[in-house]
């Protein structure tokens, strides 16, 4: 493994906002001497995201960005998928390619792992004096009750399960054996590494800039009940 971070960045129809996120990304300064590996995967996108991504790539020659693509839509967890598979880098996080979360908190996801207490962090949108968007309330509610059953059965103290910001040490993160194509990815990779011997989970407090459904937002009642689902399915009878 090289002395990377490995952003891991699956997106779908976000030709419009894709830059932004890269040039946020592209902006932060890594703790720990770290360079960063951006790996993007296009989940057959209907819009120009892939254009858009071009024309950054051409851009910026400089920055060591990887870009997959997919033959057709597979869902947000089979492009996490794809990307976690080809990271090279010793660390891993997961960066959605909206806005709603801030690639300069970075180094508060690292700082735990550099420092030699944690094998992965959870960015936590519950916790911490960051800045968070008052958006909707069944929503968190939602969010909340799934983090307490997932912690039911994982015996994790977790606050804030169904966050995007995880970041893995890579030998473990794909040492998982990951199915869940869609939103599950969330509860079913919690499950599976809180199962692995002497791991060691640390949370820590982040930023939430969170888009409307009218802004873009995709997440539905649907993915939350699939959400119930993946979290029996993986801490009972599914390994």
């Amino acid at each position: 493994m090289k002395d990377y971070l490995s952003i891991v960045i699956p997106v779908y129809n976000e030709e419009r906002t894709i830059h932004l996120i890269l040039d946020k990304v592209k902006d932060i300064e890594l703790v720990g001497g770290l360079q960063k590996e951006i790996i993007i995967t296009n989940d057959c996108s209907k819009d120009d995201t892939a254009g858009a991504i071009r024309r950054y790539m051409d851009a910026n020659p400089s920055l060591n960005i990887q870009y997959l693509s997919h033959d057709v839509n597979q869902g947000k967890g089979a492009a996490l998928h794809t990307g976690i598979r080809y990271a090279s880098g010793k660390y891993t996080v997961i960066q959605d390619a909206d806005l709603e979360y801030d690639p300069a908190e970075f180094n508060i996801l690292l700082k735990p792992i550099l420092d030699g207490y944690a094998d992965v962090v959870f960015g936590s949108r519950f916790m911490g004096g960051k800045p968070h968007r008052i958006l909707f309330f069944w929503h968190s509610i939602g969010n909340k009750f799934l983090t307490f059953v997932s912690n039911m059965f994982t015996n994790l103290n977790l606050s804030d399960m169904e966050t995007c910001y995880k970041m893995f040490r890579t030998d473990m993160l794909q040492s998982l054996k990951l199915q869940e194509k869609r939103f599950g990815f969330e509860p079913e990779v919690t499950a599976k590494i809180s199962r692995i011997p002497l791991i060691r989970i640390y949370e820590v407090g982040i930023s939430y800039y969170g888009r409307t459904y009218a802004e873009g937002k995709k997440i539905g009642l649907r993915d939350a009940f699939r959400a119930i689902y993946c979290i029996l399915k993986y801490n009972t009878w599914a390994k």
